[in-house]
């Protein structure tokens, strides 16, 4: 295992990078960085989206570890440089959440805990915050705090998704008929960084969309392409139960939800619904962002520092 380092993208001194061995003996991506300045403020455990890789993320990584955090990350299964489920390695496909349940676990039992300083906080984006969330009602959850960005608590209303009730119908039948492994209705292998940067959903930070291309243009094989019906059943089906009164009561860690004015790809509307239901919720909105805040242009990544650094006292 190894990571990708471009003159624009540089990995992130010190970086020790290798594969854990999850609970079907699959193995998955990580890497963990010690702090590089100030006091010792203990772990940040970084998730990203659905596409997304652990190179993306290494200005994050660099800004966190100058606020005195170490940093560990990992790649979820189906994506990067961690398992693919598919014959067809652009395929992005799950077939329930429980199994990123279970490839987190062994994440934080085997990789975090033994060799990252306590005490440990979560911040995760989008699909990363999905998972995050269903961690928060763990007894014993490992996480002091969380910070979720853009968390993909219901979809935007766009395309196959307009209608949610709709698509879940639609994702269940075809799953149960054997069509899980298919590309949902207009997507396949090609990703959105065969696309455009004029258009794009993602950032309205040309210089890191670029970046972030030049990336998989040096590493095709970290990128994915479009999600499978399976991933969509498997996803909205999480969706459900994240927003489920039962599931909101049962939340255990306090969380900060950082929701996109412009997003279009998940729901900001309900991310603001969901914190204020939350007793242990708090939420802000950064107006005109779009859905990758962390890839933002500055003035927005400001704005979201700004709230990090004073939602963990810095």
């Amino acid at each position: 295992m190894e990571l990708i380092s471009l003159a624009k993208n540089p990995v992130p001194s010190g970086a020790r990078c290798a594969a854990f061995e999850s609970f079907d003996g699959t193995r998955h991506r990580f890497a963990i960085w010690q702090k590089s300045r100030g006091p010792q403020r203990g772990t940040v455990c970084l998730f990203g989206g659905r596409t997304e890789f652990i190179e993306k993320y290494f200005e994050v990584v660099a800004d966190l570890r100058r606020r005195g955090f170490a940093v560990a990350t990992m790649d979820w299964r189906g994506q990067g440089g961690s398992h693919r489920p598919l014959s067809n390695p652009r395929k992005g496909h799950i077939d329930r959440y429980s199994t990123y349940d279970k490839d987190l676990v062994r994440f934080m039992r085997d990789i975090v805990l033994p060799d990252c300083p306590p005490p440990y906080m979560a911040l995760a984006h989008s699909m990363g915050g999905n998972i995050l969330l269903r961690a928060a009602r763990m007894s014993g959850c490992w996480f002091d705090r969380m910070v979720l960005v853009a968390p993909m608590i219901r979809l935007a209303r766009n395309g196959w998704t307009s209608t949610h009730g709709l698509a879940r119908v639609l994702a269940e039948g075809l799953s149960a008929i054997g069509l899980g492994r298919m590309y949902v209705p207009g997507a396949g292998d090609a990703g959105w960084e065969d696309e455009p940067f004029e258009g794009n959903v993602l950032t309205s930070s040309q210089e890191r969309y670029t970046r972030n291309q030049a990336i998989v243009a040096r590493a095709p094989e970290l990128a994915i392409g479009g999600p499978t019906i399976g991933w969509l059943r498997a996803s909205l089906r999480s969706m459900s139960l994240v927003t489920s009164p039962e599931f909101v009561r049962s939340v255990r860690v306090p969380v900060l939800l950082i929701a996109a004015g412009d997003d279009r790809v998940v729901s900001s509307r309900a991310i603001e619904d969901f914190a204020v239901q939350i007793k242990l919720g708090t939420h802000i909105v950064i107006p005109h962002a779009r859905h990758e805040i962390l890839q933002e242009r500055n003035e927005f990544r400001q704005q979201f520092w700004a709230a990090f650094d004073a939602y963990v006292g810095i």
